[in-house]
């Protein structure tokens, strides 16, 4: 028996076993560390295998080998205990040092000694808001942040006029330079040119963004600091000046766009209502939408009163401490980011109104970024353990995982963003597809397909009691995308997600929810009825059907 050198004390010991086959007496020695760090199954399968034991004995030496290590370290834990009582008697260990260790670790270790949790900030000021838009401080809360819209809102459009401004003029001094190519101009001039426009466009964007992000920060900060003084106001009944701040600005929101003057140019919105029962033996109720829309409209604030504003803000502001949370799924791309397609425009419109409850989408996607990077590193630990090749399939599988960029998301995958700044929406699932979903030849099982049975699921689990999907997996229509493959696209996702929908009664125990089809708003008329008329046949709708139609 030896000792080996290390942060852990470890003892090498050998396992000596002896068996007979046939006329030959064997011994199997084994040198093996204590303490035991394995499962003894596993050793015992190790050293069959290894050391080509007769099955035969099997039995014999999976009980030899356990009886020997659960000795040998009952043996050993005796040995450190005897020494542990001599150092205390020979007065090498302070007892008063001991029994304050062992204090302190028991009252941490057991609950009716714990600390109880402080409460953050974030917690403190999500239970003040929580009660005061319940309260009639409402109208104020709403005209407060209807006025913080407006104020980033002419923030925005000084920073586009200037960068169109600038982009004017840049390509007015191109033209001239292209005018004198090949005569007073070179190529290298106009190379030099272009990049002076860069630089001068980089700088004049980040001039804009670091003031955006400075007057949305100061935003935040005088909101919650105004919203905590107002409700402690409101906790002082013999404050008479109350009222007056309830009071203020109370038109703001409802003040209605000029005259002859049309902000936001909407298409005729189409919509339908159904209602389903789902279930085996208890049936669930459940509202289904099918909804002809751009999938920003759910999003987008409208600086100018319209029709319905004020109960939309209102709507989502009551909801957004609660059991019925509203979300959305943004179809993405592999990279988790904001520099392109439909993620550049998401981002543009999350920052047209400060978000004053959660981290700006930027700081989320960090957090997402650093969180898939730690899975994506734990996954490579398992996966650089030498296995056995099969059939030569490993090989390929590696080859596979080398190629691709740890920093992306899968297809179906998806990441969640957290909002109180949009609209209708405070949850946005970003999930990730590929151009796949734009053949027509894929199955139930497309990762895209289960990304939204898995979205369904978080839905169920974390209180999202209202979501919107795209119905043919798309945001945008192409050439390719005719009437026969809409249909088929429809009806895949409508038979999946009713499929989902009953399994939701063993997910959440069977509550009620409103799930909206989204269709682009370049799909025809014609179209969406018949997508309209396939739903209550797929769903076998039972009960009411609305038809409304918006402009």
């Amino acid at each position: 028996m030896k000792k080996n050198k290390g942060k852990v004390n470890t003892t090498e010991k050998e396992f000596v076993f002896g068996f007979r086959a046939g006329r030959n007496d064997c011994v199997l020695k084994v040198p093996l560390q204590f303490p035991v760090q394995e499962n003894v199954s596993d050793l015992h399968g190790r050293l069959m295998l290894l050391h080509k034991i007769p099955c035969f004995v099997e039995n014999e030496l999976r009980s030899t080998l356990s009886m020997f290590i659960e000795s040998e370290t009952i043996q050993d834990y005796d040995r450190e205990a005897e020494l542990a009582l001599q150092r205390l008697t020979t007065g090498e260990v302070d007892i008063n040092q001991l029994t304050n260790t062992w204090a302190k670790t028991y009252s941490e270790t057991t609950l009716e000694h714990a600390r109880p949790e402080e409460p953050s900030w974030d917690e403190d000021f999500a239970d003040v808001y929580h009660e005061l838009i319940h309260s009639p401080a409402s109208d104020t809360l709403l005209n407060l942040e209807h006025n913080y819209f407006v104020s980033v809102s002419e923030l925005i459009s000084e920073r586009d006029m200037e960068l169109k401004k600038l982009q004017e003029r840049q390509a007015t001094e191109m033209d001239k330079v292209m005018q004198e190519l090949g005569k007073t101009m070179t190529d290298q001039d106009v190379n030099a040119v272009a990049s002076q426009h860069f630089d001068a466009q980089q700088v004049l964007e980040n001039k804009w963004a670091n003031e955006l992000k400075q007057v949305t920060h100061i935003q935040k900060q005088e909101y919650q600091e105004w919203v905590i003084k107002l409700h402690q106001d409101m906790q002082n009944p013999n404050n008479s000046t109350i009222n007056e701040e309830i009071k203020v600005q109370q038109s703001q929101l409802t003040e209605e766009s000029e005259p002859g003057v049309r902000l936001y140019e909407e298409q005729r919105q189409l919509e339908e209502s159904f209602t389903i029962h789902l279930g085996a033996q208890l049936k669930t109720m459940h509202n289904l939408r099918l909804v002809r829309a751009d999938i920003l409209d759910f999003c987008k604030h409208r600086r100018h009163g319209s029709r319905g504003t004020k109960l939309r803000r209102l709507q989502t502001a009551l909801s957004l401490y609660s059991s019925s949370l509203c979300g959305l799924v943004l179809l993405v791309d592999n990279r988790v980011n904001s520099y392109s397609g439909i993620k550049r425009d998401f981002a543009t419109v999350s920052k047209e109104c400060t978000d004053f409850h959660f981290p700006r989408l930027e700081e989320q996607l960090e957090v997402v970024q650093q969180v898939m990077l730690y899975a994506r590193s734990q996954t490579s630990k398992h996966k650089d353990q030498p296995e056995v090749p099969r059939n030569g399939s490993s090989c390929e599988d590696k080859n596979q995982n080398v190629e691709k960029n740890s920093s992306n998301i899968l297809p179906g995958e998806f990441y969640i963003s957290r909002h109180s700044n949009l609209s209708e929406v405070h949850i946005v699932f970003h999930l990730c597809v590929d151009d796949n979903v734009r053949s027509g030849n894929i199955t139930a099982r497309e990762p895209a397909i289960m990304g939204l049975r898995n979205i369904l699921k978080v839905c169920c689990t974390h209180d999202v009691t209202n979501i919107t999907i795209p119905l043919l997996l798309v945001h945008d229509m192409s050439e390719e995308m005719t009437i026969p493959w809409c249909l088929r696209r429809a009806e895949l996702v409508f038979k999946c997600v009713k499929g989902f929908m009953m399994e939701m009664a063993s997910w959440d125990g069977g509550i009620s929810r409103t799930v909206q089809f989204l269709v682009p708003q370049s799909i025809s008329e014609e179209m969406f009825y018949q997508l309209s008329n396939m739903l209550p046949q797929i769903f076998r709708v039972s009960s009411t059907l609305t038809l409304t139609s918006k402009r």
